[in-house]
């Protein structure tokens, strides 16, 4: 549900059909992979609040469900031309 929400977020902030390559969505995850970790370091060395870390964990999986949305999208619309093609 947590997930549902930040996609809705990001489709909100960013739009819907976002259709990147994958070179261009690594260094997104990779972002927000850096401020998991950044979100653990200050939990582990700062005994900062839990909430931020698991925050961030949520963007890493939202931004992972987009890129497999926009894999498929891209899987079909690839598929769908190539049979045009025939």
């Amino acid at each position: 549900q947590e997930i549902k929400k930040e996609r809705k977020r990001q489709d909100d902030k960013f739009g819907a059909d976002r259709d990147h390559h994958p070179f261009e969505w690594l260094p997104i995850l990779g972002e927000e992979v850096g401020e998991v970790n950044k979100a653990a370091l200050e939990t582990y060395y700062n005994q900062a609040d839990e909430a931020e870390y698991r925050k961030e964990l949520i963007q890493v999986a939202a931004v992972a469900v987009s890129m497999i949305e926009g894999h498929d999208r891209n899987i079909n619309k690839n598929s769908n031309n190539h049979e045009k093609r025939l």
